[in-house]
């Protein structure tokens, strides 16, 4: 399973500590990725993200995963209903499922864009390069390496760590 952690508004330091006390209790072998500075991608004009990624197992199934998720957004200060792609003090994604697809009107799993997003890839790479995303064949690495040669985000390392 794999979690991408963002955010660009608000006690940043606060929204991640509190994801990541909500998931790594219930996780086995969670890591978590270096944090990066990035730019936002689509939205309004915003300050840049902090993003990372938290990988681990867990026996909870995706939608359960994924309630969790999004009550720790709201529990972050997230408010449901700003804008799309707007600021906003913590956002999860379910990026992966293990090996599985999962396809219904609440979730896409793997995440449906997280193959052309350096945001997600560089801290993905980080802790799980050699996962294979499931109907694709093809590792993190590989989408990293693709995207690079496509993309005009800024991703760098921060300074920050929580």
């Amino acid at each position: 399973m794999a979690i991408g952690m963002g955010g660009n508004e608000g006690n940043l330091r606060r929204a991640f500590r509190l994801a990541r006390q909500r998931l790594f209790p219930l996780l086995r072998n969670p890591k978590m990725s270096p944090i990066y500075r990035t730019s936002p991608v689509g939205g309004p004009p915003q300050p840049d993200f902090l993003n990372a990624v938290v990988v681990g197992t867990t026996s909870l199934t995706a939608h359960a995963l994924l309630t969790l998720l999004r009550k720790s957004e709201i529990a972050a200060g997230r408010k449901p209903g700003g804008p799309k792609n707007g600021p906003r003090p913590l956002d999860l994604d379910l990026l992966l499922y293990g090996s599985r697809r999962v396809a219904t009107p609440r979730l896409q799993v793997p995440h449906p864009r997280m193959t052309s997003r350096l945001f997600v890839l560089v801290p993905l790479a980080d802790v799980a390069p050699r996962r294979v995303v499931p109907g694709t064949g093809k590792t993190v690495s590989r989408f990293l390496e693709e995207a690079r040669r496509r993309s005009t985000e800024n991703v760098r390392r921060a300074r920050a760590s929580f």
